[in-house]
């Protein structure tokens, strides 16, 4: 019996890859198949193991590859593909990928729910996005710098949250679309001490799935 492994950490377009090219070999055990591990949308490599009974190879590097002749056959040597290889061979397969969460970072007054100038020029561009990609996984995260208490900063960051959750709804995104939640001043952008003023530390994160 054929039992090809896939484990370590492997991100999401790398199971997509690799589902799609051994599904001969998980079928039948008898096709030549390629695995190849891609960065994801930000730059990371996780790690892939291909392996049967004959033997395994590990993929931990970006752009490696390896070829798996059937069940017969230990996989075979690791190999570098170029970009130019991989767009051929799995062209299909990278068409079909989910689009990478489009981010933005909205930016508040001190002390305050209200968006600086520069940011509200911003919210259109976002509403933009959401309608493009018909989202209806939206994650808002508010932010705050380290002047106050900690829990005076956890409900900064909920008041900095609800602020863009109602602009979006108000403007026909679903409710039930968005998920919010508030850092306080627990993941600074710019790390500070205590008491700290820091204007990019006033925000609020949004990811358009």
């Amino acid at each position: 019996m054929c039992r090809p492994i896939w484990r370590g950490n492997v991100n999401k377009l790398v199971i997509f890859l690799a589902v799609l090219s051994v599904f001969a070999l998980l079928v039948g055990c008898a096709a030549r198949s390629t695995v190849v591990l891609i960065p994801d949308p930000d730059g990371n490599v996780g790690q892939v193991i291909v392996a049967n009974e004959q033997g395994q190879q590990v993929l931990n590097e970006a752009n490696q590859s390896v070829i798996v002749a059937g069940r017969n056959a230990a996989p075979g040597a690791v190999k570098t593909m170029t970009t130019d290889e991989i767009r051929s061979v799995f062209s299909d397969a990278l068409a079909a990928r989910p689009l990478p969460p489009a981010r933005f970072i909205l930016y508040f007054l001190m002390d305050s729910d209200e968006l600086t100038r520069e940011s509200k020029a911003v919210v259109p561009e976002v509403l933009a996005t959401i309608r493009k990609r018909s989202s209806v996984d939206i994650v808002i995260s508010g932010h705050t710098d380290t002047v106050g208490t900690n829990d005076y900063n956890y409900r900064l960051g909920l008041d900095r949250t609800k602020a863009i959750y109602d602009i979006l709804v108000a403007k026909g995104v679903a409710a039930s679309s968005i998920t919010a939640t508030s850092h306080g001043e627990g993941n600074p952008l710019i790390k500070t001490g205590d008491n700290i003023p820091e204007p990019r530390n006033r925000r609020v994160e949004i990811a358009v799935k």
